[in-house]
This record gives structure tokens, C-alpha cells and sequence, in this order.
């Protein structure tokens, strides 16, 4: 095999179905914190990371996207056959590949390891999962597989520290071609049913039993369709009902921050951009991290747990309804969390138009990003008290405006369906083993999540709201003047010049500010309005301020304003990262300016229809 030179690192890649490890096996060995789930579609893009070996060998570990067969038919396994065999977009081809198998589904698994053995590339198999196969009552005889397959197969466990220093000490050793290698023509489920014929014993037959026992319930038509909603609406409870603590403390320390610094601080422009400007933006949306985080919390548990797959198969007749198969289930799950990756995840759907038809709709998904928004709305204009004992019905007005965004995307893929009246959907997707989530993965994808509103707030939510400050305070109004100052700041003309247009739907043109600068990042709405206000003269240092604030007869704002806005927020693009990621999926600004179009137009006439018909019950 070709050996790295001493600046030049090895070049291995990490190849093997969805659901095999593959990436955890990648965290493992070079310390990153990539995102691990049981269901296909994590992997989408190609990941590189570096690490030392104990003899000092130097590796450039490449995590490629799961594949089922070199014979692609999506995106994704695109980039991993292109990438084993060295004809993606001119780099060259891996030094060598690890082939990651699932010792818990040898009979699907193995076949992909036979077609990589083809390549005749320098290679190891690392055999995952070998304590769930244990535990099963699997005895897989290592010594005859590898045999067998005429390549070196180390046994690993990726979700265990440790797990993987087995293949760390293989891969400091030469690593060699296949032995031996099957012909072109050979049949390759015949040569796999040989293969666990010869290596597999099942002691107790327990391999699927436990997965049959629930899958009786969880796959069920109709029980399992009530699990699904009630898995959903306690997620959607737990956002309101969990997070209030934590989210009165982060209020109790900012506004004691904010106190604590206007008086270190004389009056002034200094005194003005702080506690106006950041903490009155930045205190307020930072507020709302306890509810995102329990959001993804629950996400992430679902899908270590092996249920989004079923989830998907489940669904996968409702969704035909719709021109869609169970594939489009979960980027569209994933949508929930962010719109971005979830359109990335579109990658594994073979089909190139129900891929184009999945990204149209994954904006309709309710993302993390609009949850500050419902949030303030809901607590200012929804009372808080109980439903039918246990209910929150705060929490069934959230639960309703994602069940909106899921009807809509559903109608919208109708409309677009019926351009193609004669396609015919099929689901082939495989069903992992359950498992229960693994703490450490829980506890990255969370740090991940914090990491990115952090980020996000350091970054975009700063900046944009010291440039609310500024233009929101500049010019000074002219001597004389009349009424608060900042509607002869910049803010406040452009705010007013737009404003009629908005008119018909009942924004006041505060909310004209914040739809113009939300495009940055959907939660910027809500530092919008909070910088707006407290540069009137208002106190917004916290969101129960602003809430406050809101619901009171002092304020501009009406029930139907409110929901007319929940509207707006239900269906509109706020949101140029959304877009943009249309564009590079789908290498056209022409689907990225449809989308944007339609669902501007579906936010319009909804929050219209919704200010009207407020605004008529209401008075």
C-alpha cells in the first residue's frame, strides 16, 4: 500500500452502511464532536479529521456518508463511491478504508464489505456492536471471518471510551489488500449466507425479539400512531413546563447584570448601548435557551433510540397522500431542529423529485429558531391555566402552530404532486436495532446546540443588535420635537415608510423593524423588538418585561396583532441561511426564489385572513 511520507499524513476512510457506527467510530478516534443518531441520513457531507496514532503515525481519517451499495442511488452514496474510487472532482483515492459493519446485522452489512473487497483497496473491517451481539446470544467466530473475507477484522465497541484502541494498534501495522477478492459475477447474498453459515451462532435466537415485541406496538396502525402524537404533544408540553425555571434564573441574573452595570456607568450613549441596546437584545433571546434545549433533548433521545426510522415507516402511507414516501420523514424531523441540516439530510432520498419536493417543504418544519417567537406571543397573549387537568394551554397552542406548519407543508407537496400524477413511491428503508441513548452523545449533541446559540448570539444577535442601536438612535430628533425619539431615528423612518404595506395584517411598524432585520436569523425578531422598545423609554431588559409590556393597554399591540404575527412567523423565510442552503442543494436560484415567494405569500395571506377575523371577534 502506499505509505505517507513523513508531512504527508495517511489517508483512510471510514466507509460502511447507515446505522453501522461509523461516525461514532470517527469520534472516537480523532476526539471531534460530530453528530451520532441511529437512522440514516447523518452523514451527508464528507468529514475529515486528523489524529496520532501510539506509534506516531500520522492519519487523515475521512468519515464518508453511509451507503447501502457502490451502485448509488442518492447523493450521498454518490460522494462515497466517487471518494473510494478516486474520481471525486480529482482527489486522488483513499490510502486505505476501514469498512464499518454492524456485528448485529451481519446479513445486510456484509454484503456492502464485499463490494468494498472488490475495489481491491488496502483495508480493515471494524466489526461494531460486538457487546450488543454478545448480549443478543451471537457468537461470531473473528478468526474464520477474517478468513473467510481475506482481510484483518477488528471487533469494536464506538460507543464506549476505549472502544476503539483495538483498531488504533491494527492501524500503526501495515495495512494489506484483500487476500482474495470474489469475481465480478459472483452472487454476493449467496456468499453472505455462506459466510454466516460458517462464522454466526445464534445461542438463543434473542437477535430481534425484543425489537419484535415492540415493534408489535410502536409499527402498530393504530397504537402506534397514538404513540407517535403522544411522544410529539409531551415534547411540546415539556418546552413550556421545564424550561420556566431555568428560564427565570437566566432572567434573575441578567437583569441583576443590567442593574448591577448602569450604575457603574454614567448616563450617556456608553450607559444607552448597553443596557439598551445588548442587554435589552441579547439579555432577552439568551433567555430562551432552557426551551431549545429541551426541544433537542427529546429530539436527540428519539433518535438514538431507534424510533425516527419506525417514526418514518409509520408514516410512510400518510405520506404518500402527499406524493412523498417515510424517507422524507426524517430531514423533515430534522427541519424541526434546523432547516439547514435538515435539507442537507435530503441527500439520501434516491428519488430527485421527492428530494426537491422535501427541500420546498422543510421550511414549513417549525425550527428551533422560531420557538423565542412563540414563546413571547403565546405567554402574552394566551393565558396560562390548566386543560383538562394536566394540559397546559399554552403548550396546545404551540402544539397547534406545529401541527400548522406540518398541514401546510402536506398541501404544499399535494400541489406540487400533482405536476407528476404517474410517479409510484416505494420505501425501502432499513429498521435499526432499538437502543437506549447513550449519555455521552446526549450530552455532545447538547453541547453542540449550546455551542451554536452561543455562537449565534456572540455573533449575529450582537451584531444586529448594535446596529438596531445605532439606527434606532440616530439622528437625534430635532429640538422641539414631539413624541418618543426614536421615531426620528433611522429605524423609526424606515419602520413607518414600510409600514403600510404591512397595514393590512396589523404589524405596527416595531414589527416592520423587526421582520427586516429577522432575516438575519428568525430569533432576532425578538432583540428587535426589545432594543425598539427599551430605546422608547420602555423597560424590556427581560422577556416577562417585554411579555409584559406587550399584553398591556399601553402598548400598540391587540390580541389579533399577536396571533397575526404567530401567523407571520408560522409560514414566512425569515431566515437568508434557509435559502441559501435551497440554492446549494438544489444548484438554482430558481427553487430558492420559489420558495421564498410562496411562503412570503402563504405568510401574508395568513396572517391577514387571522388579523381580520381576530380583530372582528375580539372588539
Amino acid at each position: 500500500m502506499t505509505k505517507e511520507t513523513e508531512n504527508t499524513p495517511l489517508r483512510i476512510a471510514l466507509v460502511g452502511n447507515p446505522n453501522c457506527g461509523k461516525t461514532a467510530l470517527f469520534n472516537q478516534l480523532t476526539g471531534s464532536r460530530q453528530k451520532v443518531a441511529n437512522y440514516a441520513g447523518v452523514t451527508v457531507e464528507r468529514k475529515e479529521g486528523q489524529f496520532i496514532t501510539p506509534k506516531g503515525r500520522s492519519i487523515k481519517l475521512i468519515d464518508l456518508p453511509g451507503a447501502y451499495s457502490l451502485k448509488a442511488t442518492s447523493p450521498d452514496e454518490v460522494v462515497t463511491r466517487d471518494i473510494c474510487m478516486g474520481n471525486y472532482h480529482g482527489e486522488p483515492a483513499p490510502d486505505a478504508l476501514i469498512c464499518v459493519i454492524d456485528a448485529t446485522n451481519l446479513r445486510l452489512h456484509l454484503r456492502f464489505a464485499l463490494e468494498i473487497q472488490r475495489l481491491n483497496r488496502p483495508m480493515i473491517i471494524a466489526l461494531n456492536m460486538v457487546d450488543i451481539a454478545k448480549r443478543r446470544g451471537l457468537d461470531i467466530d473473528i478468526p474464520k471471518l477474517e478468513s473467510l473475507l481475506g482481510v484483518s477484522v477488528i471487533p469494536t465497541v464506538a460507543t464506549h471510551k476505549g472502544g476503539a484502541e483495538n483498531l488504533l494498534k491494527r492501524i500503526d501495522q501495515p495495512i494489506e489488500r484483500p487476500k482474495h477478492v470474489l469475481d465480478e459475477n459472483a452472487d454476493l447474498h449467496v456468499e453472505v449466507r455462506r459466510i454466516l453459515k460458517e462464522c454466526v451462532t445464534d445461542r438463543a435466537f434473542k437477535s430481534s425479539t425484543l425489537d419484535r415485541k415492540l415493534d408489535r406496538w410502536i409499527l402498530h396502525p393504530i397504537w402506534g400512531m397514538i404513540i407517535l402524537l403522544v411522544l410529539l404533544f409531551l415534547m411540546f408540553q415539556a418546552v413550556f413546563s421545564w424550561a420556566q425555571p431555568f428560564m427565570d434564573g437566566i432572567q434573575d441574573l441578567t437583569t441583576w447584570l443590567g442593574v448591577h452595570i448602569a450604575h457603574l456607568l454614567p448616563d450617556g450613549i456608553l450607559q444607552s448601548l448597553i443596557i439598551n441596546g445588548i442587554f435589552a437584545g441579547v439579555g432577552t433571546t439568551i433567555a430562551f435557551l432552557p426551551q431549545i434545549l429541551i426541544l433537542f433533548l427529546w429530539i436527540l433521545c428519539l433518535e438514538e433510540s431507534g424510533y425516527l426510522p419506525r417514526a418514518a415507516f409509520l408514516l410512510d402511507r400518510f405520506m404518500a397522500i402527499a406524493g412523498l414516501n417515510g424517507r422524507s420523514f426524517i430531514p423533515l424531523l430534522s427541519s424541526f431542529a434546523c432547516a439547514v441540516p435538515g435539507i442537507m439530510a435530503t441527500r439520501t432520498i434516491p428519488s430527485a423529485r421527492d428530494r426537491l419536493v422535501t427541500i420546498l417543504i422543510a421550511p414549513l418544519m417549525t425550527c428551533s429558531a422560531r420557538l423565542p417567537v412563540y414563546t413571547l406571543l403565546i405567554s402574552a397573549f394566551i393565558p396560562y391555566k390548566t386543560v383538562g387537568y394536566i394540559f397546559n394551554l399554552q403548550g396546545l397552542v404551540l402544539f397547534g402552530l406545529y401541527i400548522l406548519g406540518i398541514v401546510a407543508a402536506f398541501i404544499i407537496a399535494l400541489v406540487l404532486r400533482k405536476r407528476d400524477q404517474s410517479y409510484e413511491n416505494t420505501l425501502l428503508l432499513e429498521l435499526p436495532s432499538y437502543r437506549l441513548p447513550n449519555l455521552r452523545d446526549i450530552l455532545f449533541g447538547l453541547w453542540q446546540r449550546i455551542a451554536i446559540f452561543v455562537n449565534r448570539v456572540g455573533t449575529i444577535i450582537l451584531t444586529v443588535s448594535v446596529l438596531l442601536w445605532v439606527l434606532s438612535s440616530f439622528p437625534s430628533p430635532p429640538p422641539g420635537a414631539k413624541g418618543p425619539a426614536i421615531d426620528y431615528s433611522l429605524a423609526g423612518m424606515v419602520g413607518h415608510w414600510i409600514q403600510p404595506f404591512f397595514a393590512p395584517v396589523g404589524f405596527n411598524w416595531e414589527i416592520c423593524v423587526a421582520l427586516i432585520l429577522g432575516l438575519a436569523a428568525r430569533e432576532v425578531a425578538i432583540t428587535s423588538l426589545a432594543t425598539v422598545y427599551s430605546l422608547a423609554a420602555v423597560d424590556t431588559d427581560s422577556p416577562t418585561q417585554l411579555i409584559q409590556f406587550l399584553s398591556s393597554p399601553n402598548s400598540s399591540w391587540t390580541i389579533a396583532t399577536g396571533l397575526s404575527f404567530l401567523m407571520w412567523y408560522v409560514f414566512a423565510p425569515q431566515c437568508f441561511s434557509t435559502l441559501a442552503i435551497i440554492r446549494r442543494e438544489t444548484n438554482s436560484w430558481k427553487y430558492a426564489t420559489l420558495a421564498a415567494l410562496y411562503l412570503f405569500a402563504m405568510a401574508y395571506a395568513a396572517s391577514f385572513i387571522t388579523w381580520h377575523v381576530a380583530s372582528f371577534f375580539c372588539t
